[in-house]
């Protein structure tokens, strides 16, 4: 375990020396202070209170799209620029399993994925303390705490398809783009019975807070288990060719 967890912290301390490190974070703290101010200066009533305001912009459809975006783009080169740098060799020669390696950069992508989640969740119920205060609203702290797990399920899916594209691809403009265009037709309804099984209309479990069901057929147990049954997927096509792939 103390061997895992030392490649655990080599893997962050890689992310982290990236000078776009701290981007992300600055854009996800200013983001909700200027989404919050346009919203209270075109219509301060439409949010009763910071709760209101949180758990609507903490949606995969609000602020949290922008957050999964950000995720994918710090973290899309975490297998891929070892490839394009060379220095995967260096990190295969060592007493590591090619699995365990695979595993801890895995981990460190979730770990970042959570603390973008946990700075934006404070941004954005500050912003909605400033700008529309504590008093009134429908929503409390439960509301945010559903959105905020939304929120973080959707982020978690599509880094892990990004890992995944990245293991495949071993590039990280490609990983981005063919990331970036499946979250851009992720909304798209098509009305067959199979659709339901494919990725995207099981990604915004937050649609079945009132609205009811993305198509007929489907429940949230339904989308949880396609979700869970794509990630298994989705990792095992990464390991099973990270650990077959020869390193000249």
């Amino acid at each position: 375990m103390r061997r895992f967890n030392n490649l655990m912290i080599n893997e962050w301390l890689k992310l982290s020396k990236k000078r776009m490190f701290f981007m992300p974070y600055v854009l996800l703290i200013l983001l909700p202070l200027l989404v919050g101010y346009i919203v209270h200066s075109v219509s301060a009533e439409l949010f009763g209170s910071a709760f209101d305001f949180s758990s609507t912009m903490l949606l995969p459809n609000g602020i949290g799209q922008a957050l999964t975006i950000l995720a994918i783009i710090g973290t899309a080169g975490v297998v891929s620029k070892e490839y394009g740098q060379g220095t995967i060799k260096f990190l295969l020669i060592r007493a590591r399993s090619r699995t365990a390696i695979l595993a801890s950069k895995y981990v460190i992508v979730l770990v970042y994925a959570l603390t973008l989640t946990i700075v934006t969740t404070i941004a954005v119920y500050g912003s909605g303390i400033l700008w529309f205060g504590l008093n009134g609203g429908e929503a409390g702290f439960s509301e945010i705490l559903l959105s905020v797990l939304y929120g973080f399920v959707y982020t978690v899916v599509y880094v892990t398809l990004a890992f995944m594209i990245g293991i495949l691809t071993t590039s990280t403009g490609v990983t981005i783009g063919i990331t970036m265009f499946a979250i851009t037709i992720d909304k798209l309804v098509i009305s067959r019975d199979f659709y339901k099984y494919v990725l995207f209309p099981n990604l915004n479990l937050s649609a079945y807070e009132g609205n009811g069901a993305p198509m007929r057929g489907m429940t949230l147990s339904f989308s949880i288990t396609m979700l869970a049954v794509y990630m298994l997927l989705f990792l095992l096509a990464g390991f099973v060719v990270f650990r077959r792939r020869d390193v000249a």
